[in-house]
């Protein structure tokens, strides 16, 4: 979530995107600017949530998305925990997605309540329907450590790393798959210095406005003293396509091994129009 939405790479616990390096994006954002982008109506929405996954897809230039949702965790312990992320995409070129990443957190057993990191990404598209690849794009991105560690909301880490994505049309269903790595400062002693997630996600129509998505996702595990045993877990919900520019999920994540905590997931993926 976005939904997917920030990443359990890009924080102490929980879900989402991981960071990633932004020093190649000038060589990126020419690549992807070469590729052809389908017609479609700027208005319409893309969602990225709820999976953890993206696409390899980007606003048209000059249109902004937000993608705001709540999810509800339940730890092994029986701790709670819940985050609010908000995620604002916005096209800067063809084939080119500034995407600009927070949540609101509370941390489980007690922890308190605020925001958490941010992040900075640029997703590039720089294939189209190759071959294996499909439709291809790569999202850097740089996490700040911008919230306090004490409460909990944040690693006191700036993280960098790449995402890889691969998206697929297999008649009406979608395919996203996912590849990342993230590389921490610090000692190591609050995240791991070195972090990894693979995503594969699937999305089509149901009856009318109605669809669903399905997603298996993982974190290998990970060494140090922060590190943890690997994770994989399986996402599952409807959506609904309100209008073209807006469009709303909920759904459940379970794990199938690891500390992932079981969750409940609500949100939206709103176009807000052209910004410039």
């Amino acid at each position: 979530m976005r939904t997917a939405l920030l990443a359990f790479l890009v924080r102490p616990a929980g879900l989402r995107r991981l960071s990633a390096l932004p020093a190649t994006a000038a060589l990126l954002a020419a690549a992807a600017a070469a590729a052809q982008e389908p017609p479609r109506d700027p208005h319409a929405v893309q969602p990225e949530r709820p999976t953890v996954a993206t696409h390899a897809y980007t606003v048209a230039p000059g249109w902004a998305e937000i993608e705001a949702g709540v999810e509800l965790d339940q730890y092994p312990d029986r701790s709670r925990g819940a985050t609010a992320p908000i995620v604002v995409k916005i096209g800067l070129a063809h084939g080119v997605q500034l995407e600009l990443d927070g949540a609101v957190w509370q941390p489980p057993q007690g922890g308190t309540t605020g925001i958490g990191d941010l992040a900075i990404g640029l997703k590039c598209r720089v294939l189209d329907k190759v071959p294996v690849l499909g439709d291809l794009s790569v999202q850097p991105s740089l996490k700040l450590p911008t919230a306090p560690t004490a409460s909990g909301l944040g690693t006191g880490t700036t993280d960098v790393g790449l995402l890889l994505i691969s998206s697929h049309q297999l008649g009406p269903i979608s395919m996203d798959l996912n590849l990342g790595y993230t590389r921490r400062s610090g000692p190591g002693t609050r995240a791991p210095r070195n972090a990894s997630l693979w995503t594969a996600s699937f999305g089509g129509p149901a009856t009318g406005a109605l669809g669903w998505t399905a997603e298996l996702y993982g974190y290998p595990g990970m060494a140090g003293p922060a590190g943890q045993a690997p994770i994989v877990a399986l996402l599952a919900g409807p959506t609904l396509l309100v209008r073209s520019w807006l469009a709303l999920d909920a759904g459940v994540i379970v794990p199938v091994t690891g500390p992932q905590p079981r969750a409940l997931y609500a949100g939206g993926v709103v176009n807000v129009g052209r910004v410039w």
